[in-house]
């Protein structure tokens, strides 16, 4: 097969893995009233299907990393997609609660196997320069792409097909990806680092695991509840720990020098920033969209899409920007004018009509499509090829953390505005019904009115309070990619500061 045909297909296998990895995140939601009508379980059980998968993702995504620069990227990403598909087969067929999430836990292992090794495989077959960026590109505006096609595509194939359609798709697509990645994808590895870090695995799964389970159940049960205290202070803790084995191993999982080059520790910083406020903002405008302007679930995202195709189209052009320009041009611009259209979004009241704000979402799309690609583009730039996998994981880590920081905060202060519109609506309700009452407005339960209440002026107190939470969080979020666009000013160089040629460190095996 031609190099540049082999190329190409290697680019359309690495786009549809990342577009699977995060498909994942999001298809299953409308799922789960079908799967509480046929499995019987509660609905605060059924977020576990969702949790299940993001908590094992999150936990094992530098390990994942690791193990692909030290025993190969192709052999990560084979294996990690034969266990999603494993998985999906699990997930299609279960009979109850229980064999179901296994099949997720299964999935969001095979997920942190083949997801770091994705970008890894797309450095090593595209050389420097424009062709990588605009590469890099097109792989970047997948996960945008899966953002949107998730609710969509979820709400379709259940409505059609059952839930059960969902993982059969999954099943399908990878096993399709996994025989493209034998036939395509050529081997690579670090000859350097063959052992592998137990105790740092071990203890980077501890810290990640506490953390990403501290801020999923945060959203729920608030940032100050003792549970999630605990579990922050022990990721503090495993954290800690973790960093000080890993200075005195020889051969660390993670090489903590790395966060001394300004550029790998500018990309990460942003890539938490960008994920902080996407998946945050994106979360509530659409609880915005289904709980206040009543629409229902498929149709909200169908109004997100001006966001999502702005973000499709820009993300390839912004990678050919990089490779002609540097990173660090799209990257400013792009920081800048998404925060710019969050602060546009301030402006949206309860009865604000969507035509008069769905513009604001174009900005948004096409600053987030020129930040990405050139952020991973200057990530990857900024390590030697034998640490490309570990660098991809650490990239993909702290966009977990920041979608999950985003989603726990912004939740939060959702909630107190909640809290605070129903206590001056209605004097003298305790706090257990306030707690609900917020809860069925966030759509995580449903609310009954107390006797003596009025409908409406509950229901308008709710409204008011949501959307001054949402306008908090959206400013928040717009003071991440100011402080995103002013980290990449001052510590993104314009040229890579690995320190270190490439072709003297990668040992290449054709497949």
């Amino acid at each position: 097969m031609p190099n540049e045909e082999r190329r190409r297909l290697v680019l359309v296998t690495m786009c549809v893995a990342q577009f699977l990895a995060i498909l994942d995140v999001t298809v299953v939601n409308l799922a789960l009233p079908a799967i509480h009508r046929d499995l019987g379980s509660g609905m605060s059980d059924l977020q576990w299907i969702i949790d299940a998968y993001v908590l094992v993702y999150a936990s094992l995504l530098l390990t994942g990393g690791t193990i692909g620069d030290r025993y190969g990227r192709k052999r990560a990403f084979v294996t990690g997609m034969a266990l999603f598909a494993l998985g999906s087969a699990v997930s299609a067929a279960a009979p109850q609660l229980d064999v179901l999430l296994v099949g997720r836990i299964a999935q969001g292992a095979g997920a942190a196997a083949f997801g770091p090794a994705t970008l890894s495989i797309l450095t090593q077959a595209f050389p420097h320069g424009p062709q990588r960026a605009k590469a890099i590109g097109i792989w970047s505006g997948t996960s945008g792409l899966a953002l949107v096609v998730g609710p969509i595509a979820g709400g379709a194939l259940v409505h059609t097909l059952g839930w059960q359609s969902i993982f059969l798709l999954n099943l399908l697509v990878a096993a399709a990806g996994l025989m493209a990645g034998l036939m395509t994808v050529t081997e690579s590895k670090a000859p350097r680092h063959s052992r592998l870090d137990p105790f740092g695995q071990a203890l980077a799964v501890l810290w990640l695991g506490a953390l990403t389970f501290a801020l999923i159940e945060g959203a729920r049960l608030g940032l100050r509840a003792p549970l999630i205290l605990t579990l922050l202070a022990l990721a503090a803790i495993g954290c800690v720990a973790f960093v000080l084995v890993e200075t005195r191993r020889e051969h660390p999982m993670l090489p903590l020098a790395l966060f001394r080059r300004p550029t790998f520790a500018a990309c990460n910083v942003v890539i938490l920033l960008v994920g902080f406020g996407l998946f945050g903002s994106f979360f509530f405008l659409s609880l915005f969209l289904q709980q206040i302007q009543g629409y229902p679930a498929g149709e909200a995202g169908l109004r997100l899409l001006p966001l999502m195709v702005a973000i499709v189209i820009t993300a390839p052009i912004a990678g050919r920007l990089a490779g002609r320009f540097g990173a660090r041009p799209p990257m400013v611009v792009g920081l800048t004018l998404t925060g710019c259209g969050l602060l546009a979004l301030t402006g949206v009241g309860v009865a604000t009509p969507y035509a008069a704000w769905w513009p604001a979402l174009l900005p948004i799309g096409l600053g987030l499509g020129l930040t990405m690609a050139p952020t991973n583009a200057a990530l990857m730039g900024s390590v030697e090829l034998p640490r490309t996998s570990t660098a991809s994981a650490m990239g993909s880590t702290s966009q977990q953390v920041g979608s999950l920081l985003g989603i726990a905060v912004l939740g939060a202060i959702v909630t107190v505005k909640l809290d605070e519109a129903t206590r001056r609506a209605v004097p003298g309700l305790s706090e257990e019904v306030r707690d609900r009452l917020s809860d069925a407005r966030m759509g995580s339960s449903s609310g009954e009115v107390p006797v003596g209440v009025d409908p409406q002026t509950l229901s308008d107190a709710l409204n008011q309070g949501f959307v001054a939470g949402m306008h908090r969080g959206l400013l928040l979020g717009a003071i991440a990619y100011f402080l995103g666009a002013v980290t990449a000013v001052v510590f993104v160089r314009q040229r890579s500061d690995s320190g270190e040629s490439s072709t003297d460190t990668e040992r290449q095996h054709t497949a």
